[in-house]
């Protein structure tokens, strides 16, 4: 069964959404992520994608606050994005209850310090992001259009013994239009062995299931759920 992971993404400490990665398209849906997160617990779930927008623009970690609040108070398998750009972060992020981290921007334009990092700590804490865009890597809050390509990167990351990776297509971030299944189903093709999170376009249970059906290990959602379109009776039912 596919494994369901809700995000939080935090602006200024608060609970926000994008559309399409345009931070002046943000919209607060609550005050306290720490009682979303708890929510998400009491219904099942296990593991939360923890995502620092203000960090991601700035090149460092921000809201470690919002990190430490929720890892001291649930019980959640935490992997935290967003502004991981030193060594000195990823060990605060570390310290503070991340259990993984999701890497990006750092993965795209520093792959030897990345390298690095995954010898020193082992590739099981590390989740690569591949935010996709007109078919090129963004970065830096997906501000930003890279010249790389996802075939060498994906290439390069799994040579390395990465096995999770964490792919958006920013085109449907937050839009709820439905995910880029065959997207993901060309990725599994070719890397069979990856552990897959699909993440962008989720719009209902329906989506979920679709992607179930075609074998995506993981699924990232977050509009859907802040928009009344999945509950936590919905998420409650589907691990049960």
């Amino acid at each position: 069964m596919i494994e369901l992971i809700p995000a939080i993404d935090i602006i200024s400490g608060k609970c926000v959404r994008l559309s399409q990665g345009d931070y002046n398209l943000s919209k607060e849906y609550s005050s306290n992520p720490l009682e979303i997160a708890k929510s998400f617990e009491t219904a099942g779930v296990r593991r939360l994608h923890l995502v620092d927008l203000d960090g991601a623009k700035a090149s460092h970690v921000v809201n470690m606050e919002v990190l430490r609040s929720i890892s001291s108070n649930t019980g959640l398998t935490i992997d935290f994005g967003g502004g991981i750009k030193s060594e000195s972060d990823l060990e605060s992020v570390f310290s503070n209850g991340a259990q993984m981290v999701t890497i990006g921007s750092l993965a795209v334009t520093s792959p030897s310090i990345l390298s690095s990092w995954i010898s020193e700590y082992g590739a099981d804490k590390f989740i690569i992001g591949a935010d996709l865009k007109n078919g090129k890597l963004s970065i830096n809050g997906w501000q930003e259009e890279s010249d790389s390509d996802l075939t060498s990167f994906l290439d390069y990351y799994t040579d390395l013994g990465i096995s999770k990776v964490l792919c958006t297509d920013i085109s449907r971030d937050g839009m709820l239009c439905g995910p880029s299944i065959e997207l993901y189903r060309s990725i599994l093709e070719n890397y069979p062995e990856l552990e897959l999170i699909a993440s962008g376009g989720v719009s209902s249970m329906d989506d979920i299931k679709e992607l179930d059906m075609a074998g995506i290990p993981s699924v990232v959602f977050g509009k859907a759920f802040y928009e009344g379109r999945i509950s936590l009776d919905d998420l409650k039912s589907y691990k049960s």
